[in-house]
């Protein structure tokens, strides 16, 4: 198999230079549509590495060009769509069901097979998704174009095909380097920080597809310490002692990392996480809870958001607006309690299309995990002050209660916390206000 690195001079921008992009529009089409009439095997990989080859030199208006032309020319045709549906409408046999699921199937599909035929053709296909992705919003049409990848992705990186591996400090340089690359919760500063994440009290795995041997699809990093973290910044520190991970009785997950755009939205978390709890705990008998330190990304901004419709909030948003106020005099005890239980309420009643409109309770709430606490001053990064006004929650998996909490997670958006987390956002100002309208 080629190279990552073949991979991204494959669909570098600089390759378009000087070129003509409706000359190369116009061949990589013309290769796409010989390589669903070709029928032979060997020949038909030689032709999905030349039409990769050519689709490779694509960007800007001829990239736009390709995917408008995969929308309109390899979509199913409509009248066969309707004649199948009208037949099978008439007579349910299996014959016209068949008919029917192939006229449907866009002949965008088989291209994207024949395409996988040849060396480093899938991660050509994801490659694909991502330039699709960055645009996917304004270009409505493309929209059956994203469905069919990630109806092929979904089956190609499927549980079943992936494999877990722990990363640690014999792992590859290459591999090493992606971490350091991809890493999008705690920034890793250079090798002695990675090193330090890797040391015996701390773990980390990730899942791999033999078709990216090289390429982590999403990794995660544990603490093995004693009793629940609070602050992040203490798992952070590159100098801190290396402790004796058999005493630990809690692993806490402190930084998962999705690492291909082009896969975005295709599920792994939910396997990662249990399977790395049931082999830590394998690993380590002692370990009795599972847990998360994790970020409130969009708690800052929904604030700002309320404070200019409510001016109740003016107080808090004038503290938070100091950069170091949280240093140079720390906050009342009322405005501490207030900020806890309005980051309380956000995290619980705060809905995007009847979720939660926090992205990371969603993906813990939605793998199955309790919200169990909300931490004051746990980040204290300016990322971490930014978003989140330094606060971090612990999400418990507790592995007897996932399948349950998930259930009530999917079928009702339940969002299972803890009786202090409830509390705490029930006496917020916001929840005040609310129970006073409706008395």
């Amino acid at each position: 198999m080629k190279s990552p690195a073949f991979i991204q001079r494959l669909f570098t921008p600089a390759a378009t230079t000087g070129s003509k992009p409706d000359r190369h529009t116009r061949k990589t089409v013309a290769l796409c549509h010989a390589l669903l009439s070709e029928r032979g095997e060997a020949s038909g990989a030689a032709l999905a590495r030349e039409a990769l080859e050519a689709y490779g030199l694509l960007a800007g208006p001829a990239l736009r060009a390709f995917f408008d032309v995969l929308a309109q020319e390899f979509s199913p045709d409509p009248d066969a769509v309707e004649d199948a549906a009208s037949a099978y409408r008439e007579d349910h046999s299996q014959s016209h069901l068949i008919r029917l699921q192939h006229v449907v199937e866009s002949p965008r599909q088989e291209l994207f097979r024949r395409l996988n035929l040849t060396t480093g053709g899938t991660a050509a296909l994801v490659e694909m998704r991502r330039r699709l992705l960055r645009e996917l919003r304004e270009q409505a049409h493309w929209a059956g174009i994203d469905a069919d990848l990630v109806h092929l992705l979904g089956s190609w990186f499927n549980r079943g095909f992936l494999s877990l591996q722990r990363v640690d400090w014999r792992t590859p340089a290459l591999v090493l380097e992606k971490l350091m690359q991809y890493e999008a919760v705690h920034e890793i500063q250079g090798w002695q920080d990675l090193r330090r994440r890797l040391e015996s009290d701390r773990r980390c795995f990730a899942f791999f597809h033999p078709a990216l041997p090289d390429e982590p699809i999403i990794f995660i990093e544990v603490a093995l310490t004693k009793g629940m973290s609070d602050r992040v910044q203490p798992l952070l520190d590159p100098d801190s002692p290396v402790v004796d991970p058999r005493g630990a009785d809690t692993a806490i997950f402190y930084s998962i990392t999705n690492c291909q755009e082009g896969l975005r939205g295709i599920s792994f978390g939910n396997f990662l996480i249990k399977q790395v709890a049931e082999d830590l705990g394998r690993e380590f008998p002692r370990l009795k809870t599972f847990a998360t330190l994790s970020p409130v990304p969009g708690f800052r901004k929904w604030l700002s958001e309320r404070a200019a419709t409510h001016a109740e909030l003016a107080e808090l948003i004038e503290v938070l607006a100091a950069a170091d106020w949280f240093e140079s005099a720390a906050p009342s005890a009322r405005v501490r309690t207030e900020l806890m239980r309005l980051c309380a309420y956000y995290l619980q009643h705060v809905k995007h299309r009847n979720e939660p409109a926090d992205a990371v309770a969603r993906f813990h709430l939605g793998n199955g995990a309790r919200m169990e606490r909300l931490n004051w001053l746990a980040d204290t990064s300016r990322t971490g002050m930014a978003r989140s006004a330094g606060m971090m929650v612990n999400y418990v998996y507790r592995l007897k209660d996932i399948e349950r909490n998930h259930e009530a997670y999917a079928k009702e958006q339940q969002v299972v916390a803890s009786a202090g987390l409830s509390l705490l956002a029930r006496g917020s100002l916001l929840a005040r206000m609310k129970a006073g309208r409706e008395k």
